[in-house]
């Protein structure tokens, strides 16, 4: 009986990573169509019985505006250019900053956010985080910086029902993400701790403040790929 089951488990494990090194792969030249977040919103909208509505329209890195590129990092992963996917000093100053009983904060990079959004599920548990790390380390070796950036640009949420940076660019500005200016590139993102919360155009004075900040920050940021 127990060999039955190691044998299971030893075929589970050898089927798990040959289909997520798969999938990586496919993806390092494939745009994802969809990822679980906008699996779980849309289910979410059905359940309460709202009319689901997304926009998600991929576009390549070269479509983006740099100045989307450099807030993103600027706000998000300031050593996204040179760390290997973990900002282990981000992480530490993450973890004081929770001992110490203040506003909650992750130490997550934009190539761990990437990993989460496009193979996992939202939510915080060992398993996750595991699986986090395991995708951040396949993605970084088999994808490298700039597909990682194009991935992550084109897959996270942006606002309600609003992923990815041509969707957004088009919900907050009315412009392709071709044509984002320096603060409306901060715009979008400022709002990505909680994009449902918060309006990239029209904001709050407290995103406002994140704006000025993130441009500021652009300033000393230059796209070595």
């Amino acid at each position: 009986m127990i060999k039955k089951i190691l044998r299971f488990l030893r075929k589970a494990m050898l089927w798990f990573f040959g289909l997520s090194i798969f999938l990586v792969v496919v993806f390092k030249w494939v745009p994802v169509p969809f990822t679980p977040l906008m699996i779980s919103r849309a289910i979410d909208q059905k359940w309460d019985g709202q009319e689901m509505t997304a926009s998600h329209d991929w576009v390549p890195l070269e479509e983006i505006s740099k100045n989307m590129q450099k807030a993103v990092i600027a706000s998000e992963d300031a050593n996204f250019l040179t760390h290997n996917g973990f900002d282990f000093d981000a992480i530490r100053k993450a973890m004081e900053n929770n001992e110490k009983g203040k506003r909650l904060k992750g130490g997550s990079t934009i190539s761990q956010q990437t990993a989460k959004n496009v193979f996992l599920w939202q939510g915080r548990s060992y398993l996750r985080k595991g699986l986090e790390a395991y995708f951040t380390v396949l993605i970084e070796f088999i994808w490298g910086k700039e597909r990682i950036m194009e991935v992550y640009l084109n897959s996270i949420e942006m606002g309600t029902g609003v992923y990815g940076v041509e969707a957004a660019a088009k919900h907050w500005y009315g412009k392709t993400a071709t044509d984002l200016s320096k603060r409306e590139a901060a715009g979008i993102a400022a709002i990505l701790p909680n994009p449902r919360k918060f309006k990239a155009s029209n904001s709050s004075t407290y995103i406002e403040r994140r704006k000025t900040r993130i441009v500021r920050h652009m300033r000393h940021i230059s796209l070595d790929y």
